[in-house]
């Protein structure tokens, strides 16, 4: 009865319109008064779940991505992406996607890489004839990119969770991230083979290239200096967080010069809005979890999953389908809080490598960024594009069916991500 009461309340919530992280709170309280738990354990449980040191990592890479944002770095990587391939055939949309991996190695979110690069890239691909809506999705589809390749804010989530290592998380995957963005390639290319308006500039001399490469690089270092950090030993990856902001700073103030001391407040004030929107997800996805897990609702769903059948390949596709569609509604932190307690002992039971786990369940994720009914990536690249979310559905179709083939890559061939585990 509490898990009928935990999610229907939760559902209610949502369909009434109410914010994810209130409904979460809200429900939580319902869950506790009907599990009987006295309701005096809610601030103990909220302090227990954010008071965690991998946490901490959060904060930094949001102002990381803040900094590096507002001293203009998108344009620098989308102009240095342009004088490599975008005089190819369909070359912008090679631009689009390696300039939002870029990106996304910085910010490590996929609402602020739509953010940052859609204001450019999607008006730079409607001058050169490209499908706007196309355009709208590949963006939107490509940002989302960033929750997959490191540092990734989810895989900091997942890692408190589930108590993996962040830095396997973070190498895991590198090698995912790169093979969506070669997928979202591939559809963009597709769908725009029969359009022959499409402009096409000159190639980049040497020299321009030369110097967009050097007005990009302090840029394109930061997450070498994070990863080299890192792997190298030098720094945890809360420790490089950390450093990524400093190195952020002194780029942004004494490199670009585009951060002073009177807009630093409007990038701190950014930075604490976004943080404080992700830890109290947190804190309220927890309580919802602790009651899942300690009511044995969690424990109900696994054992009723695993009856379904004992078939590994059916019961990681059962998987794939729970977070895909879990994407389509919740954010990535709501999602790991309020289902990993439920998939985690079919994982454990499968012998799956949970941080092969971790990797395909935020690609699950990212997919649900740029799906309907709330995609926020694709409500984002909308609203940037001024056009209805709904005249971008059947565009989104092909990029979905793009990023499940290398979904189901990634669930049935683990080396494609911890393989490169095994080089380190």
């Amino acid at each position: 009865m509490s898990g009928i009461l935990l999610f229907g309340s939760f559902a209610v919530l949502l369909v009434l319109g109410v914010p994810i992280c209130v409904s979460l709170g809200l429900s939580s309280v319902v869950g506790l008064l009907a599990s009987g738990f006295d309701l005096g354990m809610l601030p103990d449980t909220i302090y227990a779940s954010v008071c965690k040191y991998a946490l901490l990592a959060v904060p930094f890479f949001v102002l990381a991505g803040a900094i590096m944002e507002y001293a203009g770095i998108s344009e620098k990587l989308i102009r240095f992406a342009d004088t490599c391939v975008g005089h190819r055939k369909s070359g912008l949309i090679t631009v689009v996607v390696v300039t939002s991996c870029f990106f996304a190695a910085i910010s490590g979110s996929g609402a602020a890489a739509v953010a940052a690069l859609g204001g450019i890239l999607i008006p730079a691909m409607a001058d050169a004839k490209y499908d706007k809506g196309m355009s709208t999705v590949l963006v939107s589809a490509s940002g989302a990119i960033g929750i997959i390749i490191p540092p990734s804010i989810g895989y900091v989530v997942y890692a408190s969770i589930v108590n993996v290592s962040v830095s396997d998380l973070f190498l895991a995957g590198i090698i995912p991230g790169i093979l969506l963005g070669i997928s979202y390639i591939v559809v963009a290319v597709w769908m725009s083979r029969g359009n022959h308006e499409i402009i096409h500039r000159e190639p980049a001399s040497g020299k321009e290239r030369w110097a967009a490469f050097k007005d990009a690089i302090w840029g394109l270092l930061m997450p070498v200096i994070i990863l080299g950090g890192i792997y190298g030993g030098i720094f945890t990856p809360t420790e490089a967080a950390a450093v990524a902001v400093i190195y952020g700073l002194i780029v942004g103030i004494f490199i670009y010069r585009k951060i002073t001391m009177k807009n630093i407040l409007t990038v701190l004030r950014s930075a604490a809005v976004s943080s404080a929107t992700v830890m109290y997800v947190v804190a309220c996805a927890s309580v919802f979890a602790w009651i899942l897990t300690t009511s044995h609702v969690a424990t109900d769903l696994s054992n009723a999953m695993l009856a379904i059948s004992g078939n590994k390949v059916v019961l990681l596709l059962l998987v794939n389908v729970v977070f895909l569609i879990a994407g389509c509604f919740l954010d990535g932190s709501s999602a790991y809080y309020i289902f990993m307690p439920v998939v985690l002992p079919i994982l454990q039971a499968l012998n799956v490598d949970l941080v092969q786990a971790g990797v395909f369940i935020t690609v699950n994720l990212a997919i649900g960024l740029v799906t309907p009914p709330i995609g926020i990536n694709l409500y984002v690249g909308a609203g940037i594009a001024g056009v209805s979310v709904s005249s971008l559905v059947k565009k989104v179709v092909p990029f979905v069916i793009g990023g499940a083939i290398i979904l189901l890559l990634l669930t049935f061939i683990p080396q494609l991500s911890v393989g490169i585990l095994h080089l380190f």
